[in-house]
C-alpha cells in the first residue's frame, strides 16, 4: 500500500513539476534543434515522471515528527552484504524445501532487495538509450542517485527531522548500481528496435527548417517577457512617462532593423522575419498594428465598460456581468487567434504586411 501511496502522490505532483519544465524544454529545443519531436516530449517527461515516483518511494510514507524525539539504534549500515544474513535469519527460504520458494518472495526481507534493483532498472534504460551514456557513466551516475536518496533519508530529508526515519544501508547503494546496470544492459537488446538519439535529432532538425505556430507563439511570449523584464528593469533607476514606448520602438524596431529582422527572442529560437519590400516601413507598421490588435483594443474594451458604467450608472450586478462578458470576449479573442497561428495558417495581418517567418536553425547544424 505504500507503494500506491507514493505512485499516487508522484501523479498528483507531476502536472505542476512538469508546468515549471516545460517552458525551458520549449525554448532549448526551438533554440538547438527548431522543432520539438512528439517522442522526444515522451521521453523526456516520461523520465520526470519515473524520477518523481522512485523519489516519493523513497521518501514516504513519511513519520509524525513526535516518533522521531530520540536517535534509533543501527540506523547505519555499512557492512556490504548484509541482507545475506537478513535472508538466512528472518526468510522461511530453505534451499532444500522448494515449497519455501514462492512464499519467501513475499517476504520483506527479500523483496526489498529485488526491489532496490528493479527500482533503478528504467533509469540505465535512460541513460544509455537517450542520454548516451557509456557503462562506465551509467555506473556513476546510478550510484550517485542512490547515494542522493541514502543521503536524503539518513538526513532526515534534509534535517526536517531530527533523526533518520530510515536506515543508510550500503547493500542499497550496491543493488541500485547494479539496477543500473541491469538497465543499460536491457537497452542493448531493444534499442534496435527504437529511433535512434541521432535519428531523432536529425528529424528534429530537419522538422526546425520551418517555423511552426507553436515556434512563432513561443517568439511572441519570449519577446514580451524580455521587454517587460527590461522596462521594469530601467524604471528602478530611471523615471520616464514615456520609457516603455521608447524601449518599445527600440526592441521592437531598431534592434530587428539592425539584425536584419531579429528581435532578441527570434534570434534566440533562430528565426528572422522577411519582409517583400520596403522591409522599414512594412516592419514598423506591422508592430504598430499587433500591439493596437493584441493590447490596445483589449485593454480599450475594459476601459469603455468602465465608462459606460459611470455614465449609465449601472448597479453592481450588471457591471460585474458586463466586465464578465468582456473578459470572456477577450480570451476568446486570444485563443482564437493563437489556433489560427497553431493550425499553420498564415494569420490576415501578416498577409496584409507580406511578412514571411524564415527558420535559420540550418546554420547551427554543426
Amino acid at each position: 500500500m505504500n507503494y500506491i501511496f507514493a505512485i499516487k502522490t508522484a501523479i498528483f505532483m507531476f502536472p505542476i513539476i512538469a508546468f515549471f519544465f516545460t517552458i525551458p524544454f520549449i525554448l532549448y529545443e526551438y533554440h538547438k534543434y527548431g522543432s520539438i519531436h512528439k517522442l522526444k516530449v515522451f521521453i523526456i517527461y516520461s523520465f520526470i515522471l519515473y524520477i518523481l515516483t522512485i523519489y516519493f518511494l523513497v521518501i514516504l510514507p513519511l513519520p509524525a515528527k513526535n516518533t522521531l524525539l530520540k536517535p534509533k539504534e543501527n540506523m547505519i549500515r555499512l557492512v556490504p552484504f548484509g541482507f545475506v544474513g537478513d535472508l538466512i535469519k528472518e526468510s522461511s527460504f530453505t534451499l532444500t524445501n522448494p515449497k519455501t520458494y514462492l512464499k519467501a518472495l513475499t517476504e520483506p526481507c527479500f523483496y526489498t532487495v529485488i526491489f532496490n534493483v528493479f527500482m533503478m532498472i528504467p533509469f540505465g534504460m535512460y541513460l544509455r538509450y537517450y542520454f548516451k551514456c557509456s557503462l562506465k557513466k551509467t555506473v556513476i551516475f546510478s550510484f550517485l542517485l542512490s547515494l542522493f536518496f541514502e543521503l536524503t533519508q539518513v538526513s532526515g530529508l534534509y534535517f526536517i527531522y531530527p533523526y533518520p526515519y530510515r536506515v543508510f544501508d550500503v547493500d542499497d547503494l550496491a543493488m541500485n548500481t547494479l539496477g543500473g546496470i541491469v538497465g543499460y544492459y536491457i537497452t542493448g537488446f531493444i534499442d534496435k528496435f527504437l529511433p535512434t538519439r541521432e535519428k531523432i535529432d536529425r528529424v528534429s532538425l530537419e522538422n526546425g527548417k520551418t517555423v511552426s505556430g507553436l515556434r512563432r507563439i513561443t517568439i511572441f511570449l519570449l519577446d514580451f517577457f524580455l521587454y517587460i523584464f527590461i522596462t521594469l528593469f530601467i524604471s528602478i533607476f530611471l523615471r520616464n512617462n514615456y520609457l516603455k514606448y521608447i524601449i518599445f520602438i527600440i526592441y521592437y524596431i531598431g534592434i530587428p532593423y539592425t539584425l536584419n529582422g531579429k528581435t532578441p527572442g527570434s534570434k534566440f529560437l533562430n528565426v528572422r522575419l522577411e519582409y517583400k519590400n520596403y522591409k522599414f516601413v512594412r516592419s514598423t507598421l506591422r508592430i504598430l498594428f499587433i500591439y493596437i490588435y493584441y493590447f490596445y483594443l483589449p485593454y480599450k474594451l475594459m476601459f469603455m465598460i468602465q465608462i459606460l458604467k459611470d455614465y449609465l450608472k449601472l448597479d453592481t450586478s450588471i457591471t460585474v456581468a458586463l466586465f464578465l462578458i468582456g473578459f470572456i470576449f477577450i480570451i476568446v479573442f486570444y485563443l482564437g487567434n493563437m489556433i489560427i497561428i497553431l493550425r499553420k495558417k498564415i494569420i490576415y495581418y501578416d498577409k496584409i504586411f507580406k511578412v514571411t517567418y524564415i527558420s535559420t536553425i540550418k546554420d547551427n547544424e554543426n
